[in-house]
């Protein structure tokens, strides 16, 4: 089994280029089937969950062509089948955005309900209420979600709380509705806004997107398109906090400084500087950590995908910290294993105490999800002595290259398959 291996204490510095948003390129090659000419997207992050559903759109049909590691031509002129059960795909969330997309362009999806990481209940009540809302009859059975319309029309919609799978998803099925589609309490994070560009890319009418108001006039057919994926905030972000908690100096490259906003601006709370230009964000963290509180929110607040990174960080600040989760209720499984390594959290439901130590420690432990597992190496980074840490097939759903991207920052880490593997790693590094 795949682990990494990793010797602390050595400040990351450097500059790291920042790959296309993994969470703005499976909605968009998603949606990329939606018209019968070639679309070529550029800054396609090279991950599993990129890779997986690459297979799956294959499998019915899709003509995908990988121009080069980060660039992709899809054809979906002959898809063949409207039923997308490959077994992989339920191990991915974003298996249900073929929804919206083979919904609005045929009328009819058949498709293996979501998996992902498995960080508390994240129901797909509000893709239904959208697609119903616009005429589709929406069936759960056998692990499928089955949907089918004579006539997509379009409606106002209002969520009942803020999604961006949700919104992705309806505003897809709706930009090939006839009619209006008035979409309400729509999530405002910058993918939504890049798959709602990508779509008017193809020839869709989408206005507001990343307000709360997305505006949609349904047009009958797609076309063609060349796009560039934007840069992963939360890739970005990780690479911050990475700065932070080794007490390193880490630029950042190939980034949109705005939507890091709420990050940065922790980053400064707790006491790094930060500074941007144009297309980066340099981090430098010279000074002990100071406390703070920070409660995740929908974007522009907070980001829970940037939760345990920010814990992490606390875990090493003076004084007593608070974090509160209000996106996902089991986000915080991390602890255990954090606490392995000598943090002082107490998890009380959805908020995280956070009693500042000096120093972590070096452990094997588990990577329990996504974003949990990058923000723990993160920690082993910065601990005293050795440390391993399995599971990392998630960190790989999400990450490109994450710890050659760390070793040319500096940081003492090894891929390794076997124990023969990490003896051999320690006796190196000693």
């Amino acid at each position: 089994m795949e682990q990494y291996a990793i010797k602390g204490g050595t400040p990351l510095v450097g500059e790291v280029e920042i790959g296309g948003a993994k969470n703005a390129a499976l909605p968009i090659l998603a949606a990329a089937v939606m018209t019968d000419e070639t679309v070529h997207l550029d800054n396609i992050p090279d991950v599993r969950d990129i890779n997986v559903l690459l297979g799956a759109m294959e499998a019915i049909g899709v003509i995908v062509r990988r121009e080069s590691r980060h660039q992709v031509t899809i054809n979906a002129a002959n898809i063949h089948n409207l039923i997308v059960e490959d077994d992989n795909m339920r191990k991915i969330r974003a298996s249900y955005y073929l929804i919206g997309a083979l919904l609005g362009k045929y009328r009819k999806a058949e498709v293996t309900l979501p998996g992902g990481c498995d960080i508390g209940c994240r129901g797909i009540d509000q893709h239904i209420k959208g697609f119903r809302a616009l005429g589709a009859e929406v069936v759960l059975e056998h692990g499928m979600i089955r949907t089918h319309s004579d006539r997509l029309v379009g409606n106002h919609i209002y969520m009942d709380l803020v999604s961006v799978g949700a919104t992705i998803n309806v505003m897809m099925a709706a930009s090939m509705a006839e009619g209006k589609t008035i979409i309400e309490n729509a999530a405002k994070e910058p993918h939504v806004v890049d798959v709602a560009n990508f779509l008017n890319s193809m020839g869709a009418n989408i206005k507001g997107a990343g307000t709360d108001v997305i505006r949609i006039k349904g047009v009958s057919k797609f076309h063609g398109t060349d796009y560039t994926i934007v840069p992963d905030q939360i890739e970005a972000g990780t690479f911050m906090f990475g700065a932070a908690i080794t007490h390193g100096d880490v630029t950042v490259k190939n980034v949109i400084p705005k939507h890091l906003e709420s990050i940065s601006a922790k980053l400064i709370e707790i006491g790094c500087e930060v500074m941007e230009e144009d297309d980066s964000v340099r981090v430098v963290s010279s000074k002990p950590l100071r406390r703070t509180n920070v409660k995740t929110l929908p974007y522009p607040g907070f980001p829970t995908d940037m939760q345990p990174q920010i814990t992490v960080a606390l875990g090493l600040a003076e004084g007593t910290s608070i974090v509160t989760e209000s996106i996902y209720e089991n986000r915080f499984k991390y602890v255990d294993e954090l606490t392995r390594m000598g943090a002082n959290i107490k998890v009380e439901s959805s908020t995280a105490i956070i009693d500042g130590v000096s120093k972590y420690t070096g452990a094997d432990i588990s990577a329990p999800d996504l974003r949990a597992g990058a923000a723990l190496v993160l920690a082993m980074l910065s601990a005293e002595g050795f440390s391993t840490i399995d599971e990392i097939k998630y960190i790989q759903r999400g990450y490109e290259d994450f710890h050659l991207k760390l070793k040319k920052l500096g940081a003492d880490i090894e891929l390794v398959e076997s124990e023969k593997d990490v003896s051999k790693f320690k006796l190196r590094a000693i």
